[in-house]
């Protein structure tokens, strides 16, 4: 009996994981196909690079703004339809996308895919949260969220291929259409909660705090300002290198969308290892864990701009963001464990504001320091969020009694 137990308790977490990873790397696909399409884009519309990077950040400015009114709606009326809800309303705007006909009509289509992406990472902590145990939460939430990287790396592989063949508004009619077919299946096959005493929510010890004492938790927001300082390299990164490569090193579109993967799919296997080692050993100490790391992807992002050739470029880029990899569970597996299932939605959508202030942050600085000085200035911003974020982790809390959530 127990052991048959043990084996549906991790069929559930399992499904869960591979459903959430599916919807993750469809997210992360539509996200990086505007990067990759933005020569495009720009050339027909006669767009200014700092025009190119404000349809990354408006994207982003709304994304962020629904960060916490999504957590608090998943906690309030559950992770499975509102996950549906999301791929619905984000892959009708990747379609629209595919019709706009200027800047401003981009602008507005880009700010309202930002709703439907904006209220889907509560609802997939949630979902998360529900359906594992908290000893293995963080291994299992840093496997969902390699996806991103795993979206982000094969996006250059099938985006470029479909730009090349099609044109840029006919490849955003075939992801919506990929992502339309992800969200029935989610709807489908996503299983039941796990019984609340073994993803512990039943916790009598820990009784459920209200969303507010959420919101107020100092603990919360210096995750949120970690998670932003460490941010700008993944947002900078994947909007500005295919734009780079193309225009400074004169890298063919086929191989800059090969350039482009090779990061983003290391970094999918980092995040995985990651989650597991902080699981394993670094679950009351992240800061030993985070900081050296945060430390050495600075050092090899130094080099990365050194490098004479687009190989060196991309091999000291993929390493600087193989090494962030591991420790991006540090940074939110303290969170992922601490919270409540009752409360993750909302707790999450707090944390994530602070990566998507990145996301807002750097691709418009990151254009206009490539539009008044050179990439190498804009790089060079990354190298200092990095070490800033090492700053940051000095201060963060290391075990679940630091939170100080209030209960009801």
């Amino acid at each position: 009996m127990g052991s048959t137990y043990t084996l549906d308790v991790r069929k559930t977490a399992t499904l869960t994981v591979g459903l959430l990873m599916g919807v993750w790397v469809v997210d992360y696909i539509d996200r990086v196909m505007m990067a990759v399409a933005l020569p495009f884009i720009g050339a027909e519309f006669a767009l200014t690079k700092t025009e190119q990077g404000a349809l990354i950040t408006v994207f982003a400015l709304v994304y962020l703004l629904c960060q916490i009114p999504g957590g608090l709606l998943a906690d309030r009326v559950g992770a499975r339809r509102l996950l549906v809800v999301s791929l619905a309303l984000w892959s009708a705007f990747t379609a629209l996308t595919g019709l706009a006909w200027g800047l401003g009509a981009l602008l507005v289509i880009r700010a309202l895919f930002g709703v439907g992406q904006g209220i889907f990472p509560g609802a997939s902590f949630k979902a998360l949260s529900e359906r594992t145990t908290p000893a293995r939460r963080a291994t299992a939430a840093g496997t969902m969220l390699a996806a991103t990287q795993l979206g982000a790396g094969l996006a250059p592989l099938v985006v470029a291929p479909l730009l090349l063949a099609f044109g840029w508004r006919p490849t955003f009619w075939v992801t919506a259409a990929v992502g339309a077919l992800i969200g029935l299946l989610l709807w489908a096959l996503l299983p039941p909660p796990l019984p609340a005493e073994l993803n512990g929510s039943g916790d009598l010890t820990r009784p459920a705090p209200p969303p507010a004492s959420v919101l107020r938790a100092p603990a919360v927001w210096k995750f949120a300002a970690l998670f932003c300082a460490t941010n700008m390299l993944g947002y900078g990164m994947i909007t500005w290198v295919p734009s780079y490569l193309l225009e400074a090193r004169g890298v063919s579109l086929l191989n800059t969308g090969l350039y482009a993967a090779i990061p983003g799919l290391v970094m999918t296997v980092t995040i995985i290892l990651g989650g597991w080692l902080f699981d394993r050993y670094f679950h009351d100490r992240g800061r030993l864990f985070v900081i050296p790391l945060l430390l050495c992807t600075a050092v090899l992002l130094v080099l990365m701009l050194r490098a004479e050739t687009a190989a060196g470029f991309t091999l000291f880029q993929t390493l600087a963001m193989a090494v962030a990899g591991l420790s991006m569970m540090g940074i939110l597996g303290m969170p992922v464990r601490a919270l409540p299932p009752a409360v993750i939605g909302s707790g999450m959508g707090v944390v994530n504001v602070g990566g998507q202030v990145a996301g807002v942050l750097a691709p418009v600085l990151m254009g206009w320091l490539v539009d008044h000085y050179s990439y190498t200035a804009a790089f060079g911003l990354l190298i200092g969020t990095t070490v800033l974020g090492a700053l940051i982790a000095m201060v963060v809390p290391q075990r679940v009694d630091q939170f100080h959530l209030t209960a009801a």
